[in-house]
């Protein structure tokens, strides 16, 4: 089934920027290994992509090798002083803006855009091929019109995806073939070896961006809403920071997120076949093991928050999550969030129409989530 044109967003009001393949940052194993799995399926169109990516992947690997020989003994002397933070939460429920102001804190650092398409080698070229290449990422995201850039925070799933672990990401590559790595999302269902290995990737990530910038991690992906369990095997003092939003906005927009990045970024031309379906089953899924798993967080290192609230008063809003976790030193950060908020009031969300049928069919699917938020009233 293909999205209703009630479910698109209104047009932009400046066209969209070229941006970069994101897989032109695999390494030359992971990506073979992309290709391999998709039976090669590229379609005529994409195949200078690929050609591309192919040689560029190859000198992605040399670079690995070169880090390593020169910053491996350092980067696995590495600890994390403090447990991360993590920004949990569907795709748009504003995890983005979220992420943003938790890490304006100068005690916070995070992976910039960089960092989470060049894991390889970034701690060897960063400096250097973000002067050379600044011209090469857009100033704004294509799906919500957000701010971007190499130095931008960015979503460390990404980073898997770059080393060839097994990430839900990976679909983007080839959106007409069933979904990759469905068992990635949550993580429990991989063989010992495969979670174990992811855990070495991650944990490894986590320790090259602390040896480059020391302070405590934000971290903001959507899909470790469902790893909670796992996150907390690696680090028992984790934070988790959870934003919802009214899923009536939130399915056009994830609607509008995966087009926009299956047309930008994937490897074929897309259909778009089966992608409200995709939405529904990824919403449920998501909001069940969120539910599974919460519990098993101490109720002091879990902090809940709608993205209306935030957005009405962030001030009010970002001082009671700082209260709650016990972060402490809000009042520094305050002068930073008031600069922050005032250049952003230009700042416009897209805006979605739907079909009464659509709407019904959303209240019927998420009706759950939507009750047990309070967005039915």
């Amino acid at each position: 089934m293909t999205p209703t044109p009630a479910a698109e967003p209104r047009k932009p009001d400046r066209p969209r920027e070229w941006t970069p393949h994101i897989w032109e940052g695999c390494d030359f194993l992971a990506w073979v290994r992309l290709l391999a799995r998709n039976r090669f399926a590229v379609s005529p169109s994409c195949l200078h992509v690929a050609v591309v990516v192919t040689f560029v992947s190859f000198f992605h690997s040399v670079l690995k090798l070169i880090q390593e020989a020169t910053h491996g003994a350092r980067v696995r002397r590495t600890r994390l002083r403090e447990a991360p933070i993590f920004i949990i939460g569907h795709w748009r429920t504003g995890t983005t803006l979220l992420h943003e102001l938790l890490i304006l804190d100068d005690r916070h650092t995070f992976p910039t855009t960089y960092e989470c398409l060049e894991p390889n080698h970034f701690l060897l070229t960063e400096g250097v091929l973000t002067r050379l290449f600044g011209w090469f990422m857009p100033s704004r995201r294509p799906m919500d019109n957000m701010a971007a850039g190499w130095d931008r925070p960015q979503e460390d799933e990404f980073a898997l995806c770059m080393m060839g672990q097994p990430s839900p990401y990976l679909t983007i590559a080839f959106p007409n073939r069933p979904p990759q790595d469905p068992l990635a999302v949550d993580l429990e269902g991989l063989p010992p070896r495969k979670l174990a290995s992811w855990k070495r990737a991650f944990y490894g990530f986590l320790q090259k961006l602390t040896l480059r910038r020391p302070g405590r991690l934000v971290l903001k992906s959507p899909t470790h809403t469902c790893r909670i369990r796992t996150l907390l095997q690696l680090f028992p003092d984790a934070r988790f920071v959870h934003i919802v939003r009214d899923p009536f906005v939130v399915f056009p927009s994830t609607v509008n997120l995966w087009r926009s990045l299956w047309e930008a970024h994937g490897l074929q031309v897309p259909t778009f076949a089966g992608l409200e379906e995709y939405v529904f089953a990824n919403f449920t899924h998501l909001y069940e093991r969120l539910e599974a798993q919460r519990g098993l967080v101490p109720p002091q290192h879990f902090y809940e928050l709608k993205y209306e609230d935030l957005v009405r008063d962030p001030v009010g809003q970002m001082r009671a999550l700082y209260d709650h976790l016990g972060l402490g030193g809000f009042d520094r950060v305050l002068p930073r969030l008031e600069a922050y908020l005032a250049g952003q009031k230009g700042y416009r969300t897209n805006r979605y129409e739907m079909t009464p049928e659509l709407r019904a069919k959303i209240a019927q699917r998420w009706g759950d989530v939507i009750r047990r938020y309070g967005y039915g009233e």
